[in-house]
């Protein structure tokens, strides 16, 4: 063969290769989320009266593009739909009060996946539930704060966080204070649950990542009543904030 026909295919050849590594490597470090969608229908007595129940919604995310079959496997099974909220197809087709079951990709890069469901309920009161997961795509666990950052700053993670839920409570019993509908009874019932509220190193496994830092989130669990009058529970803080306190070789380890 010609050898400059030979020097041409050898560099077609290494150009091409190079060329695709990078876009295989990219792919690795996230994963491929399909939405899949199901209609669930009711019939009955107990929807004759409310028709708008007729009908509800769940849809669930579908995860693949990782070659590692057993950690894709799983991340699969800790999103599955009884894992979320212990709850099945079935079981929402026989509750006449449910809305819907949905999901959101928080973030979905550097090897992290943060993604939220939700599911909604009809009743005597509204209510939705909501939870979060943060997954490491090396291992396709469940990333807890001890993963995540030194061991021994945890309490000291805890009190930055609890000073922001302070804060928080501060403004929200000025609101309770100024709220002219309710009487001096239920203002004091309020003042006695926002005091209640603590955050501790126990707390600190919930949180959610950007490419500018952690939100840390916290459910203060308050009865329907006043739950108007319950913490936000977001806390977020940039990477600059943090960075002494992040593992190395962790899963924020990127962001350090």
């Amino acid at each position: 063969m010609n050898p400059f026909r030979l020097l041409l295919i050898f560099t077609l050849a290494i150009t091409l290769c190079a060329l695709a590594t990078p876009s295989n490597v990219a792919a690795q470090d996230r994963v491929i989320i399909q939405p899949r969608r199901v209609a669930v229908f009711r019939s009955g007595e107990e929807v004759r009266d409310f028709p708008e129940r007729k009908k509800a919604i769940v849809r669930y995310p579908i995860v693949r593009g990782l070659s590692d079959a057993a950690v894709l496997r799983r991340i699969q099974n800790s999103l599955t739909m009884k894992n979320v909220f212990d709850h099945t197809l079935e079981e929402f087709r026989r509750n006449s009060g449910f809305v819907e079951f949905d999901y959101k990709v928080n973030y979905n890069k550097n090897y992290l996946l943060d993604i939220t469901f939700t599911e909604e309920f009809e009743g005597a009161y509204p209510s939705v539930g909501t939870k979060h997961f943060l997954i490491n795509l090396k291992n396709g666990k469940v990333v807890r704060a001890a993963d995540a950052f030194n061991t021994g700053s945890l309490y000291v993670l805890a009190g930055l966080v609890d000073k922001k839920l302070k804060a928080e409570v501060t403004e929200l019993n000025k609101v309770n204070e100024d709220d002219k509908s309710s009487g001096a009874e239920s203002k004091s019932w309020v003042r006695d649950e926002l005091k209640k509220l603590q955050i501790g190193v126990r707390h600190l496994n919930e949180f959610s990542v950007s490419d500018k830092g952690v939100t840390f989130l916290f459910d203060a669990g308050f009865p329907h009543a006043i739950q108007a009058l319950q913490p936000d529970g977001r806390y977020f803080f940039s990477y600059a904030e943090f960075r002494p306190y992040i593992k190395r070789n962790g899963p924020l380890g990127v962001f350090k």
